[in-house]
């Protein structure tokens, strides 16, 4: 059996078993939960804040439901300068975008990396520590199961992600008329695929991480500590002036390209893709190479 052929056969049974296991439905309904509480909490704030700015107007007397609606739109640009950098194109192309549903992805995108540790620290580890993946490599090539697992996870993740932000947006839609039908798909699949191309680096760093140890536990407190030192990285680099050599550290983590994803300019969101695709290949053949040297 060539590696294409074997790669393909140990993603779909690793796909099925992760798909039957309980393991699917608690990840499901841990992001669930987590996404639900996040737009809840900032529902409650935008309605907070609306309540707030009407009654202010009602004390004044000025202008009613069109100064209200005006304050309301200056708001709205100015949330989307804040999430945007105040990038014209991007604020343009989000306009008809609800404001909840961009809070929602900016704050799961940054919990993305955690929730993608949990669901996969064990692909290899888990199989190395008992030694059970020498039933594997005896009848592949370890490239070959290095692939197909790192395939699976990315299946399932993909999956998870688009029931989670299709609830998100059918939850937009019904509480703003105003977002059609059209502009809710066309943004669905650009915020579902700007989190895939996000999170594929953050899936093959989970593999890198777990063909590392033979311990699970182990592979993900590495995991967490790697996400922190990326985090680490991105934040001194931003927080630092141009003229410090500390502010090239930025360019060395993932998350300081997230930045682009819903950008709509092909230039600025592929060369986000490309850094992305980089990373993914880097933490990839890193695994390889552990998983080619490691006695299993």
């Amino acid at each position: 059996m060539d590696g294409l052929k074997e790669t393909v056969v140990i993603w779909g049974a690793e796909l099925r078993r992760a798909v039957r296991s309980g393991r699917a439905m608690v990840l499901l309904g841990l992001y669930s939960m987590f996404s639900a509480l996040v737009l809840l909490v900032v529902g409650w704030l935008a309605s907070e804040v609306r309540a707030a700015v009407n009654a202010r107007l009602a004390e004044a007397g000025a202008g009613g439901e069109e100064a209200s609606a005006r304050i309301a739109e200056e708001m709205r640009k100015g949330v989307l300068g804040f999430l945007t950098s105040n990038d014209t194109a991007m604020i343009e192309a989000l306009a008809q975008v609800p404001v909840e549903v961009l809070l929602v992805f900016k704050i799961t995108l940054f919990f993305l990396p955690a929730y993608v540790a949990l669901m996969g620290f064990d692909q290899l580890s888990g199989e190395v520590g008992p030694r059970s993946i020498r039933y594997l490599t005896v009848r592949a090539r370890r490239s070959s199961v290095l692939l197909g697992k790192f395939l699976s996870q990315a299946s399932m993740l993909l999956g998870l992600v688009l029931i989670i932000d299709l609830a998100v947006f059918i939850y937009a839609r019904i509480a703003n008329p105003d977002f059609g039908f059209a502009a809710m798909s066309l943004n669905l699949l650009k915020f579902w695929l700007a989190a895939i191309v996000f999170s594929l680096s953050y899936v093959a760093l989970t593999t890198l991480c777990s063909a590392l140890f033979r311990a699970p536990a182990v592979s993900l407190v590495f995991n967490f500590i790697m996400l922190f030192v990326f985090w680490l990285m991105d934040t001194v680099g931003r927080a630092v002036g141009e003229e410090s050599v500390l502010h090239f550290l930025r360019y060395l983590s993932p998350s300081y390209y997230a930045g682009n994803l819903l950008h709509p300019g092909l230039a600025q969101f592929g060369a986000s893709g490309a850094a992305y695709a980089a990373f993914a290949t880097l933490f990839i053949m890193c695994a390889y190479v552990t998983l080619r040297a490691r006695d299993l």
